[in-house]
């Protein structure tokens, strides 16, 4: 098959995906050296990854302006080499403090790049379910190598270095793009951007019963992805008793078959509906989480694991029901602008996580995020059901 420019484009944007993904995540594995380097809970680390999310989350709707006003190559290539500057500064930060602040800065400019390039392949491919679980896959690929990579070094040579291994990756990347990827058209080059922030339009996208009603399943998914993705190597080192760097082995599986699955759930939602794909990833990770909190034996883990991965590939059907909901001209705003909602609130995972694993446990823990996914399925049950169309 012939390499078309449009293949270049899905394979940037992905690249550019797993950048922004391994900033973010190259934290997770190292959780109690940094509980250790600075003297402080599980909670109080949690918050600090929630303050990342949360700034994730507030980077979607100004994105989508941003790509309006400016293209978005520009925006695509502020994430990645801010992203990458980013995790360098957590890196060398010397008091809880700086690190806190630099964790924020790395989830503000990652937070540029996912609605941005979303809606610029809904622009170049028809069938975007797949082209958005091609896209996702890049965070695959960042969970397969960030986990081992980073256990590996920390192991060796301590966290910090492995967090700022980082930008040996980020820097070449966004110059990889800048060089292939052709500058792209403004969509609204003249409109000033304080008439983009008004609430009378942002109110009245919102209220629009589909899309409210796939924010509240973004909203509980995007939890569960979050406190999933900060402290299942904490889990599985504290709950069941692995080694760091086997438990780190255990979180690239997690990502390795998240990856895999979200092209599937990408092409069968294009076939057979969004819901129902939807609905298959949420039954399977409640399934995963009640193994991993109550089985035994490393046969639990490798099967709770899997299905929780495939679970979490839930993006792929997701995000194509957000924008048939929206107009051509409304997708880089309006997609940026539910993602920045859904995340704010979805940001809570990590620091609601570790609150309930230090005060009940991780049973509790990883109990609340199955309970989560299975509200998902009801709510879509229901839905189709009692045919309400939303």
């Amino acid at each position: 098959m012939r390499w078309r420019y449009r293949d270049t484009v899905l394979a940037l944007c992905t690249l550019a995906f797993f950048v922004t993904m391994v900033g973010r995540l190259a934290i997770s594995p190292v959780l109690p050296e940094i509980v250790e380097t600075f003297s402080v809970s599980n909670a109080v680390v949690g918050l600090s990854l929630s303050g990342m999310w949360l700034a994730y989350g507030l980077a979607q709707y100004p994105s989508g302006v941003l790509a309006d006003r400016y293209g978005e190559r520009l925006v695509i290539l502020v994430a990645v080499g801010g992203s990458a500057l980013a995790a360098l500064a957590v890196s060398i930060a010397p008091v809880f403090g700086l690190f806190f602040l630099s964790t924020i800065l790395l989830g503000a400019v990652a937070g540029l790049h996912y609605s941005v390039a979303t809606t610029l392949l809904a622009r170049t491919y028809d069938n975007v379910g797949t082209a958005v679980g091609v896209h996702n896959s890049g965070a695959t690929v960042a969970g397969l190598l960030t986990p081992v990579v980073v256990a590996w070094i920390a192991v060796r040579f301590g966290w910090r270095l492995a967090v700022a291994v980082i930008a040996l990756v980020g820097i070449p990347s966004a110059v990889l793009f800048a060089w292939k990827v052709r500058p792209t058209e403004p969509r609204r080059p003249e409109t000033p951007l304080r008439e983009r922030f008004q609430l009378g339009p942002i109110s009245e996208l919102l209220s629009r019963p589909p899309i409210a009603f796939t924010l509240v399943i973004a909203i509980v998914g995007e939890f569960a992805w979050q406190g999933t993705a900060s402290f299942l190597p904490t889990f599985l080192i504290e709950h069941r008793g692995l080694s760091t760097t086997l438990a780190g082995v255990f979180f690239s599986v997690y990502f390795v078959v998240q990856g895999v699955a979200q092209i599937g759930v990408g092409a069968v939602s294009d076939r057979i509906g969004r819901d129902r794909a939807l609905a298959g990833c949420m039954l399977a990770g409640v399934v995963g989480f009640g193994l991993l909190v109550t089985a035994a034996g490393l046969p639990s883990i490798i099967i709770g694991v899997t299905l929780v991965g495939i679970a979490m590939s839930f993006g792929s059907a997701l995000m194509p029901r957000f924008l048939r909901e929206l107009s051509a001209e409304e997708q880089n705003a309006g997609f940026g602008l539910v993602r920045t909602v859904y995340m704010i609130v979805a940001s809570l995972g990590s620091v609601v996580v570790g609150l309930l694993a230090d005060l009940f446990g991780w049973t509790v823990a990883f109990g609340f995020l199955a309970a989560s996914l299975a509200a998902i399925v009801l709510a879509l049950a229901i839905n189709s059901a009692f045919k309400l169309g939303y």
